[in-house]
Formats: structure tokens, C-alpha cells, sequence
């Protein structure tokens, strides 16, 4: 399948890349990515902590949570202190 593309304003062929993946072990939580999106695609998870040192402890990590919302300008990827974000081109209709 082909992948979705369009045409900037300048009539260059431009190809969007979404977001598929973000890397949950090396996100600090910070809220950019959730902040720059223009269509709610992050959401906030608090969990637990996996080592038992830290169990008072609650640990805020960012996760995908409608990703077919996502419209791939980037913006997550940009911000993103600890590159957390897979982008890649996608095909109409493929998750």
C-alpha cells in the first residue's frame, strides 16, 4: 500500500509521518509532546515504579492513546527532550 501523501503550500509533495511508538522506558513524563499536540493523540499514565526501592514513589510516563488521531506534523518529535517518538509514513486505514 501506498503511503498517505499531500502537497505543502509551495506545491512540494510532502509524506507524513505518524507516530507508532513511544518509548515508555525513556520518557520522563515532562508533557511536552502531550502539550504541542494539536489533536489529544498523548495522555498522561502514572505507574508504579518496577524497582522495590521506589515503591512510595509513582512514576508519570507519556503513552499513545489515539493514535488515529495523529495528523504526523511532527510536533512530539520536535520537543521531545529524551527522542522518545517513532514516526513512520502509513497508508490510509493502516493502524
Amino acid at each position: 500500500m501506498n503511503p498517505i501523501t499531500g502537497l505543502t503550500r509551495g506545491g512540494t509533495q510532502w509524506i507524513p509521518e505518524f507516530v507508532v511508538h513511544l518509548n515508555e522506558k525513556t520518557c520522563i513524563g515532562c508533557g511536552r509532546c502531550y502539550k504541542v499536540c494539536p489533536r489529544d493523540v498523548f495522555t498522561l499514565d502514572e505507574r508504579e515504579p518496577e524497582d522495590d526501592d521506589d515503591m512510595d514513589d509513582v512514576i508519570s510516563v507519556m503513552v499513545i492513546a489515539n493514535a488515529a488521531d495523529c495528523i504526523g506534523c511532527g510536533s512530539c518529535a520536535r520537543v521531545c527532550p529524551k527522542k522518545c517518538h517513532t514516526h513512520e509514513a502509513r497508508a490510509l486505514g493502516q493502524a
